[in-house]
């Protein structure tokens, strides 16, 4: 791994076994430090932006994120960054080409000349995730760091949902709720109907959105499993709003660490623990 490191940076050589996780959104950013050796989760920070900010905004957030908790002073023997955005499209990967990428974007999302694409390939399902990366946040981290890893939050999801022994046959909905972002994946016989990612602000923002998705696929709402997680509980208003619309509805605590953790879990992002 390339690193850089400043002449005046001094660095305990245990942090050089250390792996790095980082989610960047737009509206908000989380981060997680394993320590590979122990196996301990050693470090975590979650932010949430009041209001939705630019790309140039997020890495400023970065940036002080990183200051905080002296991150830049350190050195990793991985780091992944997970960029969360609706500036993705899933493929087959029997029908993926590299140099088409522009092509799956652009009947979904807003692409211009000069955008990054990316893609990452879907372990073991056959599919591909081609997206837009902000690529200030990863010039950024390879200025401090050299090379790492990126994905998109959608690819980490649908692995991390389609993997286990306790894939639903039965169709089942689950909505990650985040900073005033929902990221819906349906499963039925154990294979992906859908994934996909909206911005809300209300609840009727959520109903809506989960609502449509569900009628789209004709699922019944009456037979249909909803689980959520994330930021949300049972006393939420979300909660309490589709209670009245889906009738088999539960909060899912996933299985997201074998780690030993002794922080709030609310504080480290799903996608981010879900890459250690």
């Amino acid at each position: 791994m390339t690193e850089k490191v400043s002449n005046n940076e001094i660095t305990d050589i245990s942090t050089e076994f250390n792996k790095l996780s980082i989610q960047v959104s737009l509206n908000g950013l989380s981060f997680c430090i394993l320590d590979t050796v122990g196996h301990t989760v050693i470090s975590s920070d979650r932010i949430v932006f009041e209001k939705e900010r630019t790309p140039y905004g997020l890495q400023k957030g970065l940036v002080a994120l990183f200051k905080k908790h002296k991150i830049e002073q350190q050195r990793f023997s991985e780091i992944i960054v997970v960029h969360r955005n609706k500036l993705f499209s899933l493929v087959p990967k029997s029908l993926f080409d590299e140099n088409e990428m522009p092509n799956y974007l652009k009947f979904n999302t807003k692409i211009l000349a000069n955008d990054h694409l990316a893609y990452d390939e879907v372990e073991n399902h056959d599919m591909i995730t081609v997206y837009v990366p902000f690529v200030n946040v990863n010039n950024y981290i390879y200025e401090l760091f050299g090379e790492f890893t990126y994905k998109h939050s959608g690819t980490v999801m649908v692995e991390s949902l389609l993997t286990g022994q306790n894939i639903p046959k039965d169709p089942t909905c689950y909505v990650h709720v985040a900073d005033r972002q929902m990221e819906v994946t349906v499963i039925s016989q154990k294979k992906l109907l859908l994934y996909n990612s909206f911005d809300f602000i209300t609840k009727e923002d959520f109903i809506y959105y989960l609502l449509f998705t569900l009628e789209q696929l004709e699922l019944d709402t009456e037979t249909t499993k909803l689980k959520l997680f994330g930021a949300i509980e049972e006393e939420d208003a979300i909660y309490k709003i589709c209670y009245e619309y889906v009738k088999d509805i539960s909060i899912m605590v996933p299985s997201i660490s074998s780690y030993p953790m002794d922080l709030e879990k609310d504080a480290i992002d799903f996608t981010v623990l879900k890459t250690l």
